[in-house]
């Protein structure tokens, strides 16, 4: 087990989806954030940024990171890409360990309570990443990609759905009652806490080889 600090400081990068979220956090706490959720997935133009404006505001420098996490996916191609070669680069030059936590976890962690949770994040058409939880996060159905139906997932009823879905399930299923959409999306904040168990833990991957996980084929026409 990793021997905890008393200052230990996690960078959170999430870019699985149109949203670009960046947090920081001091021993599993959250300290400050940056995100913004656009259409035009300008990853590539606010990532870097984001990250020098938090770590300044913070009033801490990039050598005082102790790790890094990154969503691994399942995702947009191109911004599990952007994020997850910003975090390589990042841990490579600082020598530090990169965490990896998927986005659907990371999806499931900012919302808990009685109901079951759906993390849903779109992946064209009437198909979606999906992952589905008890209230206190146990899983229920692992992630998979999806095609979904009006019926789709009766079984975990009643739950609540989150993710960048929303509109498109709420169309598919405007007759089923036991569904709730709360308006959440992907945070950089859903690391913080799976990030500082895996960090305790030593849970790492390796910097050189950490590739994210697609759950899909990459195709020419689809972001």
């Amino acid at each position: 087990m990793a021997t905890e600090k008393k200052d230990t400081y996690l960078l959170h990068i999430e870019t699985a989806t149109k949203t670009c979220s960046v947090a920081l956090s001091l021993n599993g706490e959250l300290i400050n954030i940056r995100e913004i959720s656009e259409d035009n997935y300008s990853h590539s133009e606010n990532l870097t940024n984001f990250i020098a404006e938090l770590v300044k505001e913070s009033g801490i420098n990039l050598k005082k990171l102790s790790g890094v996490s990154v969503s691994s996916g399942p995702g947009s191609y191109t911004g599990l890409r952007i994020g997850v070669s910003t975090a390589k680069g990042l841990c490579y030059a600082l020598k530090i360990p990169i965490i990896a936590i998927d986005s659907l976890t990371a999806l499931t962690e900012l919302v808990k309570g009685e109901k079951s949770i759906l993390a849903a994040i779109d992946a064209r058409r009437m198909e979606i990443f999906s992952l589905i939880s008890n209230g206190q996060g146990n899983v229920l159905k692992p992630i998979n990609a999806d095609v979904v139906d009006e019926n789709a997932y009766k079984e975990f009823e009643p739950f609540i759905v989150v993710g960048d879905s929303n509109k498109k399930l709420q169309e598919l299923w405007a007759n089923r009652e036991n569904i709730t959409f709360a308006n959440v999306l992907p945070s950089a904040r859903g690391q913080i806490k799976p990030a500082w168990r895996k960090f305790k833990e030593e849970a790492f991957e390796d910097v050189a080889y950490f590739e994210p996980f697609y759950l899909k084929d990459f195709k020419t026409n689809n972001k």
